[in-house]
């Protein structure tokens, strides 16, 4: 998830919460009182959180079985928030980012494990450890030693449009000696591989050696390979290619004050920049999950896809401060998250008025999306896990008795 502050000036004036319109449907989805009672839990605890408007789907057996919208998408004009309705979904670009990742690989332009070196016009040495190289599958699993300054990172978010900073502009700052925002701070005082630690900067390095090896910038690479072929219409990377009718206002809420921040873009555009609906991100979501496909359109070969959702962390292979059984264990595909112990795989993704989810079992048997366009205070961030825990208790009642499947390998 991103760590960035949110911004304080947000909070100056205070509004009231105005009524939610009805829930959002769309035609054809699981209806019935079983979905009737979910939509009134979820929308209670809307309420109770002060979230303006969120959108999910319910997954099983690979299909979408429920999709509806609730609340606002821009409570102002009171644009009820749908299937269809566009917003950043901050950390879940990361998956976009691993399959672009596998798709090169699949095209001989990139190897998982060659020195990043080999592909970049400037050099990315950790002064810690100068001679062990870093990889891209190290930067894929946050394990490349790459930190987040959390004053840089912070910092290259433009908000009211999309990042002026180029890409490969803010890397080479951040890691040539010299470069504005370079320090060795930015570099954890441990070889890579053997430590784990959650990097953005180390993601959007690695979007930025994908349109280095493909020649062409990695917006144009996944909408060419991804969200065409998919017919995923409303995703896009950059403000500029959104039309703002479609897209979600942004909103935090605290203390039962409810105000919308600005739209915003990062330089680091790779580990966070997609924006997408629930319906469109459902699509990619089943391509991952079906070993690459999806409805007969495959997006990655079958074993690139299957490279990617591998647990990359094993007994003999893991960094030292990682558990991969048991209590608080975890472990890594490329770009690719597991959540509570290991029991659910994705991504999840926050950042100012945005908290996103998108979690299979590992028997890719039934899964949630999630998308939220409002940011709680700590104290009301459970309002989160239960409204998942609704749709993910719906998603085994839809699956039925069986849903209890062996994980597969």
């Amino acid at each position: 998830m991103h760590r960035t502050s949110l911004v304080a000036a947000a909070l100056a004036i205070a509004t009231l919460l105005l009524p939610a319109p009805a829930a959002q449907a769309r035609p054809g989805a699981e209806t019935g009182s079983a979905a009737a009672d979910l939509g009134r839990r979820i929308e209670q605890r809307m309420a109770q959180a002060g979230i303006v408007g969120l959108g999910a789907a319910v997954i099983v057996d690979q299909q979408v079985a429920w999709m509806q919208g609730f609340g606002f998408a821009d409570r102002e004009l009171r644009t009820p928030f749908t299937p269809d309705t566009v917003m950043n979904i901050a950390s879940i670009s990361k998956t976009v980012t691993g399959a672009a990742l596998m798709h090169a690989v699949q095209e001989g332009k990139l190897a998982l494990d060659e020195d990043i070196n080999a592909y970049l016009p400037f050099k990315v040495v950790n002064p810690h450890a100068p001679d062990a190289p870093i990889t891209l599958r190290h930067l894929a699993t946050h394990t490349s030693g790459i930190a987040d300054r959390p004053d840089v990172y912070a910092a290259s978010y433009r908000y009211g449009g999309d990042a002026s900073e180029p890409l490969g502009d803010f890397l080479r700052a951040y890691f040539v000696p010299g470069g504005r925002a370079y320090s060795p701070d930015n570099f954890l005082a441990a070889a890579p591989g053997s430590q784990r630690e959650y990097s953005n900067i180390g993601a959007g390095l690695a979007g930025h050696i994908v349109e280095l090896a493909v020649g062409e910038r990695l917006d144009a690479y996944t909408r060419r390979h991804f969200f065409e072929p998919l017919q995923m219409a409303r995703t896009g990377w950059f403000l500029a290619d959104m039309p703002s009718e479609n897209h979600s206002r942004l909103y935090m809420a605290q203390g039962g004050m409810v105000v919308p921040i600005p739209l915003y873009g990062l330089a680091t555009y790779p580990d966070g920049g997609v924006r997408t609906s629930v319906a469109d991100l459902s699509r990619f979501f089943l391509a991952l999950l079906g070993d690459g496909e999806f409805r007969g359109t495959r997006i990655l070969a079958r074993e690139s896809a299957q490279e990617m959702l591998r647990f990359q962390y094993t007994a003999d292979n893991k960094p030292d401060n990682v558990n991969i059984a048991g209590a608080d264990s975890v472990n890594s595909g490329i770009f690719w998250a597991t959540k509570f112990d290991i029991s659910r795989i994705g991504h999840n993704g926050s950042d100012p008025g945005v908290t996103t989810m998108m979690l299979s079992d590992l028997a890719r048997s039934i899964g949630v999306v999630l998308l939220v366009n409002t940011s709680l205070c700590d104290a009301d961030s459970g309002h989160y896990g239960a409204i998942f825990a609704e749709l993910w208790a719906h998603a085994s009642a839809l699956k039925g008795p069986d849903g209890n499947v062996p994980a597969r390998p």
